[in-house]
């Protein structure tokens, strides 16, 4: 992986370790692009030797201090294997101890969207510059994509246009996260919408079909980085902020998705245990947990849950002949 660009003089242990962990089976790519994080804080310290010790690391702990905790400890993480690996071969390495598990009340909390602010942000993609260009309704797109299907932000900027099979009205997501591959069913106007911006998109080079479908302004696959700054754009623009302390992501949008699944099924009057292996197949999860994970209660959820309970408990009492 020599586009990470590593400099300091760990990088030759840190490719290595990069390298090792992808024979292993791994998919170390996101590991791989925080240790090049922690290669440029070496730098930028004139860290002349490769050698790790205490005052490096901790020195490294400060720097994370403005980011949230899961993101600390994520970073923090990939430098204490680092450690790990070059203490095989330089028994003076110092190994820190494992960051404290996150608790549930300093994890980021997610925003879930309205189907107003939804709407809105949609609304705001297609007023973006510059007039007549792709960009518009590339955002458009990827924005009603998230929302109505649930798929991750890496998923949708890796897609190809051969990923899009109008002829099965799905989506193949070829490399999710854990490298899973797996087909996404996709809504008939869902369907639609995606077919007319691959009409637009079709008179945009590079247009083979192994060429990305949603396509940078200059031609090139979208990226995060570009994805995030744009999307913090539309909220300002929409006057979404969010409560206290929390700041809306765009994978925010794949929990809102979730919640917004399970409130319709509430909804329908359908079996939400049931359902829920369905949903976390849908997601790409490995298991039931991590889908667990992206549902949050919200009032109208919170109402529907209440009402089912209710009438549940009004069925139990009249069947045993009780008396409210």
């Amino acid at each position: 992986m020599n586009s990470l660009n590593l400099a300091s003089p760990l990088a030759p242990h840190i490719q290595n370790l990069i390298e090792l962990r992808q024979l292993c089976g791994k998919d170390y790519r996101s590991q791989a692009k925080l240790l090049t994080y922690f290669d440029r804080f070496l730098v930028q310290e004139n860290v002349k030797k490769a050698h790790i010790t205490r005052q490096i690391i901790e020195c490294y702990q400060r720097t994370l201090s403005h980011l949230t905790p899961r993101s600390q400890a994520n970073r923090f993480c990939v430098v204490r294997q680092l450690c790990q690996y070059l203490a095989l071969h330089d028994v003076d390495t110092f190994i820190p101890e494992p960051m404290k598990r996150i608790s549930a009340d300093t994890a980021h909390k997610p925003y879930i969207y309205s189907h107003l602010e939804v709407q809105s942000l949609m609304n705001g993609a297609l007023a973006l510059p510059p007039v007549g260009s792709l960009r518009p309704y590339t955002y458009h797109t990827l924005l009603g994509l998230l929302y109505s299907t649930g798929i991750r932000i890496s998923e949708a900027c890796n897609l190809n246009l051969e990923s899009f099979h109008a002829d099965k009205q799905c989506l193949y997501i070829a490399q999710g996260k854990f490298r899973k591959a797996r087909w996404v069913p996709l809504h008939d106007s869902t369907r639609q919408a995606l077919a007319h911006y691959i009409d637009r998109r079709l008179g945009k080079k590079p247009n083979a079909p192994a060429d990305p479908l949603l396509l940078h302004r200059h031609g090139r696959r979208l990226c995060y980085s570009t994805v995030y700054y744009t999307f913090r754009h539309l909220l300002d623009q929409c006057g979404i902020t969010g409560p206290t302390h929390t700041n809306p992501r765009i994978h925010d949008v794949r929990h809102t998705y979730a919640v917004h699944r399970l409130l319709a099924w509430y909804q329908d009057g359908q079996d939400i245990n049931a359902r829920l292996a369905i949903l976390a197949t849908y997601m790409g999860h490995v298991d039931i947990r991590s889908t667990q994970l992206y549902l949050r209660p919200t009032a109208e959820l919170l109402g529907h849950v209440s009402d089912r309970f209710h009438d549940y408990y009004l069925r139990t009492v009249d069947s045993k002949g009780g008396t409210l």
